[in-house]
């Protein structure tokens, strides 16, 4: 069975509508799976808008897996991938996010296989119409039933948030700013856009970004080094001055050594000449008879 080509005169692969994908064989849904493609045309992109486009959700990406890498939560995110709802048009979000998810590598996020939807979506916008960004993807995003959606605009470095007004509601209400930030309860964050990038908070602390992280890192092992260069120069001061003072004691008791060797060199001779001189004055006490 090969994938449902959709609509009439719609020239891009679907994903089969959920009735016909429970109704296959599990080779059958292995062999539709396969067959629907891991990309997506040009026509069907937003034309490509240079570094202020690309940087914020790259910027985004990575901000979000380092945090849920580091609080070890299963979060799947990835940038433009393919996303199949059942008998939809495909598209490919600038950045998804699905919670309790396995971060393997995807071609695709086909919902009928994966058992569930995209819970965050992040479009970013700098130029040309706002229309598919700020109301296309408002109302087809609330009508697939994605629970927030964000958009920020690059151009005007703003941003503004969707949420469905209930699980069962198809409809978007915008997220109030709480402190100038939007909270998204799917993430469990605040997200604020300062200058040209996205910023997340967890109460009411920053996360950094890997760049900066490593700059921190950095830092910090600089600082290590210096203060192990700073205690190396310290220890190699302390030995020298130790080698010193041992030098000055060996000197010393080398000088002491030869000063009691003298002193008893001198207390010998002087012994020795007073030997001699009561010797002398013994000879001269009692001369010897004449003959």
């Amino acid at each position: 069975m090969r994938p449902n080509s959709g609509k009439r005169g719609d020239k891009y692969p679907r994903a089969p509508s959920q009735a016909e994908w429970d109704a296959m064989t599990p080779e059958e849904q292995a062999r539709v799976y396969a067959a629907i493609p891991g990309w997506v045309t040009d026509a069907e992109m937003s034309p490509p808008e240079g570094d202020r486009h690309f940087l914020p959700k790259v910027r985004a990406l990575d901000t979000l897996k380092g945090h849920f890498g580091r609080e070890r939560r299963r979060v799947y995110l990835a940038c433009e991938l393919p996303v199949y709802y059942p008998d939809e048009r495909r598209f490919a979000p600038d950045l998804l996010v699905v919670m309790d998810a396995d971060s393997h590598v995807r071609d695709k996020w086909m919902v009928s296989a994966e058992g569930k939807g995209l819970d965050v979506v992040l479009e970013v916008h700098v130029g040309g119409l706002r229309k598919k960004d700020a109301v296309q993807n408002v109302e087809r995003y609330a009508r697939l039933g994605i629970p927030e959606y964000f958009i920020y605009d690059g151009g005007r470095q703003t941003l503004w948030g969707y949420r469905l007004a209930s699980t069962k509601s198809r409809k978007y209400v915008p997220i109030k700013p709480v402190d100038g930030r939007l909270p998204s309860k799917r993430l469990g964050l605040e997200i604020q856009a300062e200058g040209d990038r996205l910023r997340f908070y967890e109460n009411n602390v920053q996360i950094p970004e890997s760049a900066e992280l490593i700059d921190q890192l950095h830092k910090l092992t600089e600082g290590l080094q210096r203060r192990a260069k700073k205690r190396v120069r310290s220890l190699k001061k302390e030995a020298r001055l130790r080698e010193d003072a041992q030098q000055r004691l060996a000197e010393e008791t080398r000088r002491r050594e030869e000063e009691s060797r003298r002193r008893e060199e001198a207390e010998r001779q002087l012994k020795q000449l007073k030997a001699e001189v009561a010797r002398l004055k013994a000879r001269e006490a009692h001369p010897a008879p004449r003959r």
